[in-house]
């Protein structure tokens, strides 16, 4: 049974820095393409960003790009989201995804889903 299990979300301020993690079982991590994702309330579910299998390319949404950092440990089966300089509309739930096609913004693309981690960024 595969399950991708996110931990690290909480409640913080603008300017805050948090890490997400995401620990997968059950997939051959090394093999996946890893995903973040997002949905605010009200709000469809948006790319956050992704990275490749070995962790060499890495992919972000605009709105990110510059303060979220994607990294994996193949060997902990692990995915990383290091989130700085929160603000508040980076308020939502956040999902790891994992894919065995190349990194993808679309959410179709990935196969395996976390439950997802509430981050809560106050202004």
């Amino acid at each position: 049974q595969v399950r991708l299990v996110e931990s690290g979300g909480g409640l913080v301020q603008a300017g805050d820095s948090l890490t997400l993690s995401c620990t997968t079982s059950g997939l051959t991590f090394s093999t996946h393409a890893m995903g973040w994702f997002r949905q605010a309330p009200g709000k469809e579910r948006e790319f956050v960003s992704a990275i490749n299998w070995s962790g060499v390319n890495t992919y972000y949404a605009d709105s990110v790009k510059g303060r979220f950092t994607i990294s994996r440990d193949n060997g902990k089966n692990t995915v990383y989201l290091q989130m700085s300089r929160l603000r508040s509309d980076d308020t939502a739930v956040y999902y790891c995804a994992a894919s065995l096609q190349y990194p993808q913004a679309r959410a179709a693309e990935y196969t395996y889903w976390g439950q997802g981690t509430q981050v809560t960024v106050s202004s």
